[in-house]
């Protein structure tokens, strides 16, 4: 009954506050106080107490009261933060002693701390949707607060105190011999790193409740920053005077807080000991902990601080972009211990989903895996040592195994094609490293939950096969990552040293299905896919021809299709009008959209969600953008049409621009040594068996009989801004989709992307 009573009062302090004609004295903390008060149990109480109709009311119809609801939050935790972070000691007659008030008070001003924040986690993101709002917490107001400063540098010092309050956030230190009042007037958060790893090996015992205390705390953190949601998908965007602040030198805890997150994230292990079903009985309050620790982590990483500053300690002055002090600290991270502690974390939490038992369910499985591919992509990012750390590493393939099941598992889902763009981006990134092809080679063992055809072969055929998979059987709204992918399947080619038998056929089975007139003829770029796949070939055969004989055979076996592209059809009645028949592999490329309208969107993000109109620029970043060293296929004049429907009309002369560029020289010479003598072994020895073939293949030589070979061409990422802004989007997508307990931003309008409501 108390309980209930208790909310009873709440609810009738929030309709007083959203119906009085004359705003609230702020003086009157008898009312203001029923707002943080011991009434309010968890932050589910708030989101339910408070509606977002009434927070809209309180914003536009009685703006003073909101105002002074925020001011006098801000204060509370203000003052909470200076009187229980500064640990001052009662002393008598040279002992310590807490009395039993002290003791009671100090209860309360924790319960003060939680509701202030949860508060203030449902209020802001409704100050931040209206652009008159937006600059309130940054604007002079009349508060008890530090000096005159803003309310929002206020508001994040405070936070920041309250992550490294003793007996709240972290254990009190203990400390030897005598103390006096003074002795700790303000903590030195180094001492107080919430985990032990990078740059710190003290470990702390596991207090349940300080997770729970540090995750509320973290959630109004990732609320302040999130003001990006409520702007248009642009260059602005970026600029959060939020982040500004946090990032630079005005935070005083900036490295003992990145690296409390980095290790809290990276010594998580959600199975633990291994019990099964202990995570149906037992309840971990670490997990939502590192997932808001790793959501903070990219958003903090991402963001560009919009301060110009000059530097005067050069020979010559030079304009540079202000530090985001996380990007410095982890791009600072260089020993080999704490490389492999990175490692290890990341991939001991993207291998998580993967786990198999012989009991149903019995294993704990986290959903943050996007998250921690955006947080690999960052570290890749901001710390190149560390990505030549992992592409020297065979743990690489433990990066690779579960991207690649991600990428099938997400494939036939058009809510997670933001995942498939993420997943490709970094298999991009780390194919444009000679070692990462190289380690391809080492044998597939791995048991994987997929749905994949048997095959006996390296890291490489896993990766074909499900290229494959993805662009046969997958989602129509993926066609634009095609090129993405076979970006990759080029880049890693002339280190593949023996494909197998189906991760031959795949390959062939992709380029006879790119390779029909209908597709050719039916977009101004899908030609580019048959330069790519004939690329992959002519890697393999210049460079590791001894080692693949299965694909030399299955390229012999299937010549047709090269002498069908040597000799395709240019006259106008068959380019303008392609007779669009299935061809032999079904393959569901048909469904590659036709003329420039956008097929896939890479701000779509997980669940039923976004879909924005800047789809299909970005898109074509993924590729476009991956091109440092590429080979010359520049655009040729243009001799093809679009009418004005947006309708893609071929020509003869259009393809004639491209058709005489084929690369097809080597394989056609190899076709044109190897047919007849093959030919001759079958008639000879009247062999229908494979295997002596593969035999006879595999001992024979090219050598001084194909042309000179080509220079190996790698094509490596650039960052632009598109890519940026889609990272950018993407994240908070991923941010805003899985923050649904509470949902803080599930009723507000969010800008950044659209929203689909299923019902």
């Amino acid at each position: 009954m108390g309980g209930t009573d208790s909310k009873l009062y709440f609810r009738k302090a929030i309709v007083q506050l959203t119906t009085k004609t004359m705003p609230i004295d702020a003086n009157d903390d008898a009312f203001w106080d029923q707002f943080w008060s011991e009434s309010i149990a968890s932050v589910q109480d708030i989101f339910t107490l408070v509606t977002a109709q009434e927070i809209r009311t309180l914003r536009d119809e009685a703006p003073s009261n909101l105002a002074t609801l925020s001011i006098k939050a801000v204060e509370k935790l203000v003052a909470a933060s200076m009187t229980a972070c500064s640990t001052p000691k009662e002393q008598t007659t040279g002992k310590k002693y807490i009395t039993k008030a002290l003791s009671i008070l100090i209860h309360r001003l924790l319960i003060y701390i939680l509701n202030c924040c949860r508060l203030l986690t449902r209020i802001l993101p409704y100050i931040f949707e209206d652009s008159d709002w937006r600059g309130f917490f940054w604007s002079s107001v009349p508060a008890n607060t530090d000096g005159a400063q803003p309310l929002a540098k206020s508001l994040l010092n405070a936070i920041l105190d309250l992550l490294f309050c003793p007996d709240f956030t972290v254990p009190k230190h203990k400390k030897a011999g005598p103390e006096t009042p003074d002795d700790l007037p303000s903590i030195d958060s180094c001492e107080y790193i919430w985990e032990a790893g990078v740059g710190f090996a003290t470990s702390t015992p596991a207090n349940p409740q300080f997770d729970r205390n540090r995750t509320e705390i973290l959630k109004l953190l990732l609320t302040c920053f999130s003001e990006s949601l409520y702007m248009l998908p642009s260059a602005d965007s970026g600029n959060n005077q939020w982040l500004d602040y946090f990032t630079s030198t005005n935070n005083r805890h900036a490295l003992p807080l990145f690296t409390s997150l980095l290790n809290t994230v990276c010594s998580y292990d959600p199975v633990g000991y291994g019990v099964p079903y202990n995570h149906l009985m037992f309840q971990d309050a670490r997990e939502p902990l590192v997932e808001i620790a790793v959501q903070l982590l990219v958003v903090v990483l991402d963001h560009e601080p919009s301060t110009i500053t000059i530097d005067r300690s050069a020979e010559h002055d030079t304009v540079r972009i202000n530090d985001n002090l996380f990007c410095n600290y982890l791009s600072r991270i260089h020993r080999e211990e704490d490389f492999t502690f990175i490692l290890r974390g990341i991939i001991l939490l993207l291998n998580n989903p993967l786990l198999q038992t012989y009991l149903p369910n019995s294993c704990k499985k986290i959903g943050f895996y996007q998250e921690l591919l955006i947080f690999l992509w960052k570290v890749c990012d901001c710390n190149k040592k560390f990505l030549y750390y992992v592409l020297k590493s065979s743990d690489v393939l433990d990066i690779l195994v579960p991207i690649l099941y991600y990428l099938n598992d997400a494939r036939c889902d058009p809510a997670r094609i933001g995942l498939m763009h993420i997943g490709v981006f970094i298999l991009l990134l780390l194919s444009g490293e000679r070692n990462f092809g190289v380690r391809l080679n080492k044998p597939f063992s791995a048991k994987v939950p997929m749905d994949l055809p048997v095959f006996n072969g390296t890291h490489i055929d896993f990766l074909v096969i499900v290229f494959h998979k993805v662009i046969t059987t997958g989602h129509q709204r993926l066609a634009p990552i095609f090129d993405c992918l076979l970006t990759v399947l080029v880049n890693v080619s002339p280190y593949s040293k023996t494909l197998s038998i189906v991760a031959s056929n795949k390959l062939l089975h992709l380029l006879e299905a790119f390779s029909t007139p209908w597709f050719l003829f039916s977009n101004n770029n899908n030609h580019h896919l048959i330069f790519f796949l004939l690329e992959v070939f002519n890697n393999i055969i210049q460079y590791q021809f001894d080692g693949n004989s299965h694909l030399v055979y299955t390229i012999i076996r299937k010549r047709n299709i090269f002498h069908q592209l040597a000799n395709l059809p240019t006259d106008p009645s068959t380019v303008v009008k392609p007779n669009k028949k299935e061809d032999s592999s079904d393959i569901s490329v048909a469904q590659y959209q036709s003329g420039t309208e956008s097929a896939s969107d890479p701000n779509n993000i997980s669940g039923s969600e976004s879909d924005t109109s800047s789809d299909d620029e970005l898109s074509k970043t993924g590729a476009a953008s991956m091109k440092k060293k590429t080979k010359k296929i520049k655009k040729s004049p243009r001799f093809d049409s679009v009418s004005p429907d947006g309708h893609f009309t071929p020509t003869p002369e259009w393809v004639l621009s491209w058709k005489q560029k084929l690369p097809l020289q080597t394989i056609m010479r190899m076709l044109q040594v190897l047919v007849p003598q093959v030919e001759k072994i079958c008639i000879d020895k009247g062999l229908t068996d494979e295997s002596e073939i593969l035999k006879f293949l595999q001992h024979g030589t090219l050598v001084g009989l194909l042309p000179v070979p080509h220079p190996i061409l790698i094509r490596k990422y650039q960052p632009n801004s598109a890519t940026t802004m889609w990272f950018r989007t993407y994240m908070w997508g991923i941010i805003y989709l899985r923050n649904f307990d509470p949902p803080i931003w599930y009723d507000t309008n969010v800008k950044l992307f659209e929203i689909q409501r299923t019902h």
